[in-house]
């Protein structure tokens, strides 16, 4: 942070400048870095607007010579943090194109240090994490990717405990892969039975023949995670998962439900449940088969993919949040890209649990398919 401070004041001018970073929860921003005095809780609400709309904020009052200017730092579709930065009124025509494209290049970087470093890990949690969920956040490789065609969000809850529900994803050509996991049990147990299902189905994915412009057969994916599973815990747990492969140029949609978490699909505001044919866990039983089904999606669909921590979450003597309150909370997220309607949902099944901690995990995808625009 010191050396970005550095370089910002002798090449673009700024006088000061704070990174803030998204907590795991994504509901706050933590800053980190070099900020020369100035009150941070001044500058908390304009650096969450430019987080939450992604777009440049800029504070510039009328007499005054410093402006500061609050740029959302994000990678590939995946959001970061923010960086705000102090400089003069009259430069900021000059230099403010050259900030925004450096906040982009930041992002990147940043998001490789925090594979050499704790010291973004540190400053971005509000409290500490349990084992569990040390484990399931370093095993995800980011929560939202994004290319033309695409945008793809998901969010794990509770963020700071959650245990065995999980999200995996990979881009290999045209095809998205996605995975998303409610591993049985509590705590570290479910937490590590996760992690084999998830390497087990990345080894299968990866051992494709280079070259090949597609995922591994989900079959493959879903055999050899439900064997290597079986073979550890002989049946004795499991995991309930939905695979899915998306070609982001056609819209081909492939799908397992391995007793799968709950899909939605948003088409032309109508919210509605995609039925899958539904098969066993992973590791349930040993030498277990699966069979993929296709359908193709319609320019503008979105998907959510809800584990039931979320759909199947209750208080004592009401209905539960899917029954009453799931569609409703999804129709709300029209407007919304994925990061953003993922948070929605998230703060309407929080303020289901009136404040009170969740009993079970919850895991939210959001994936948005249009064709992509020719070039």
């Amino acid at each position: 942070m010191e050396t970005l401070d550095a370089y910002l004041s002798a090449t673009h001018g700024t006088k000061h400048s704070t990174v803030w970073l998204a907590d795991y929860r994504t509901t706050t921003l933590s800053p980190t870095g070099v900020e020369a005095g100035e009150n941070l809780s001044e500058q908390l609400g304009s650096a969450m607007r430019a987080f939450a709309s992604q777009t440049p904020v800029l504070e510039a009052r009328d007499g005054q010579a410093l402006a500061r200017l609050h740029l959302p730092v994000s990678a590939w579709g995946e959001r970061v943090g923010v960086l705000t930065v102090g400089l003069d009124v009259d430069r900021l025509p000059a230099e403010r194109p050259r900030l925004e494209e450096l906040a982009e290049s930041f992002a990147v970087a940043l998001s490789a240090a925090y594979r050499r470093t704790d010291r973004f890990h540190m400053a971005r949690r509000t409290s500490r994490l349990t084992m569990a969920a040390e484990m399931q956040w370093d095993l995800l490789p980011a929560r939202a990717y994004e290319q033309p065609g695409v945008k793809f969000a998901g969010q794990l809850e509770p963020a700071y405990a959650v245990c065995g529900d999980h999200f995996d994803w990979s881009v290999n050509g045209d095809w998205l892969t996605v995975t998303a996991l409610n591993g049985m049990g509590t705590g570290l147990d479910a937490a590590l039975l996760t992690t084999l299902a998830v390497n087990a189905m990345r080894n299968a994915r990866r051992s494709i023949p280079a070259g090949q412009n597609r995922p591994g057969d989900l079959t493959d994916q879903a055999v050899l995670a439900a064997d290597a599973i079986f073979s550890q815990y002989g049946g004795a747990r499991h995991v309930a998962t939905l695979l899915l492969g998306i070609n982001t140029a056609t819209g081909e949609l492939r799908m397992i439900d391995a007793g799968s978490p709950r899909m939605i699909l948003v088409r032309n505001g109508q919210v509605s449940d995609m039925p899958l044919d539904a098969q066993l866990p992973l590791g349930m039983f040993g030498d277990t088969r699966y069979v993929e089904e296709t359908t193709t999606l319609n320019p503008g669909d979105r998907l959510f993919v809800v584990s039931d921590g979320v759909h199947s979450a209750a208080r004592p003597n009401e209905a539960t949040f899917g029954e009453r309150e799931l569609s409703r909370a999804i129709r709300s997220t029209r407007l919304q890209p994925p990061a953003e309607a993922i948070s929605s949902v998230m703060r309407n099944l929080r303020d289901y649990h009136a404040g009170s901690e969740m009993e079970d995990d919850a895991l939210i995808i959001c994936l948005d398919w249009s064709p992509r625009a020719d070039p």
